[in-house]
């Protein structure tokens, strides 16, 4: 069985693999799957060496959550770890039509419809929602999912709540997830959050996590989890047809993502090893966050964080103006195993 190094999250006990299961996939995002597909690709996960599964009840409507704790039910408990996230409360619909790919994205019924709330209240009923999903007694890690326009709640109400659930033992680390750096960067400043997951703003084409977020959550202690390091699709495969940041590519960017991909296939590197790996040259980093739908993708994601990137690379990178002097890049040896 693969071992892969484990890291403590911030001033916690929780230790998570450096690689991360990403379940949105899981949870039909964009494209429906069959329950057999998401449970090979939990378990080719647990295979490599993942011990880390992230999920929300915003992806699939609470499908994602269901498969997960289907998947890991007969997996020793202690060996592995879970986060979920509140925020949004999954209330039912009364006569359902339709799917959710509109609203929110995933290829499921609309069955419930999603209710922002980061009261007290809302972060308890959701975590107890998520628990009885995920089939657990207690959630590993309690993100604040996407607060952009609730902080004054969020950190007033949702935050405190989360406090005293790690107190009880219900929640072992509390953390913040969003697509901006920005208010991550209060979080870290004015609570005592163990994590951030930063998604799609610290990758080869977006470093504004750099800019105030990664140098203080070193300076304070606090790990961060980076997820869209291909940056929706782009970095894994650029071409016109590909999707940055949930949209249509902007042509220099694409022009850039291209120019990447020359140098990296100039030292027989695929972009996407390069991608996956870059995040780890900075010391904040706890965990990337791969996420993946099937047993294959999640193999292949692992051979990426592995494959040997050549230190010349980044210079290479750097040298064609393309990645900036000042941000850190992997040493040498580094992989996730």
């Amino acid at each position: 069985m693969t071992i892969m190094p484990r890291q403590t999250l911030g001033h916690s006990a929780v230790q998570v693999t450096r690689l991360a299961f990403g379940a949105a996939a899981i949870g039909n995002l964009y494209t429906p799957i069959d329950d057999e597909t998401a449970a090979a690709a939990v378990d080719a996960a647990w295979d490599e060496g993942i011990r880390y599964f992230d999920t929300a009840p915003h992806y699939g409507l609470g499908v994602s959550e269901r498969r997960l704790g289907a998947a890991l039910r007969d997996r020793p408990r202690a060996e592995y770890v879970v986060s979920t996230k509140v925020g949004r409360i999954l209330e039912p619909v009364e006569n359902p039509s339709g799917d959710d790919l509109a609203d929110g994205g995933f290829a499921v019924p609309a069955t419930h419809w999603r209710r922002w709330d980061f009261s007290a209240d809302g972060v308890e009923r959701s975590l107890t929602a998520s628990l009885e999903r995920l089939g657990l007694d207690r959630i590993d890690v309690a993100y604040i999912h996407d607060p952009d326009y609730h902080a004054a709640q969020a950190l007033t109400e949702a935050y405190p709540a989360l406090e005293r659930l790690r107190a009880q033992g219900v929640v072992g680390a509390i953390g913040v997830g969003m697509n901006q750096a920005e208010m991550l960067t209060q979080f870290v400043r004015e609570t005592d959050v163990d994590v951030v997951l930063l998604a799609g703003r610290y990758t080869l084409l977006d470093q504004r996590g750099l800019d105030e977020l990664l140098p203080e959550a070193a300076r304070r202690g606090t790990s961060v989890v980076v997820g869209g390091v291909f940056n929706s699709g782009l970095l894994a495969d650029p071409r016109r047809s590909s999707t940055y940041d949930y949209g249509t590519v902007p042509e220099e960017i694409l022009t850039k993502a291209l120019r990447m991909q020359v140098v990296c296939q100039k030292h027989g590197v695929p972009l996407r090893a390069a991608a996956l790996q870059f995040p780890f040259g900075h010391p904040a980093i706890a965990s990337v966050l791969i996420g993946s739908r099937t047993d294959a993708e999640v193999r292949d994601a692992v051979q990426m964080a592995t494959e040997p990137v050549p230190p010349l690379v980044w210079t290479d990178l750097r040298g064609a103006g393309l990645l900036p002097d000042r941000v850190p890049v992997p040493p040498a040896a580094s992989t996730a195993r």
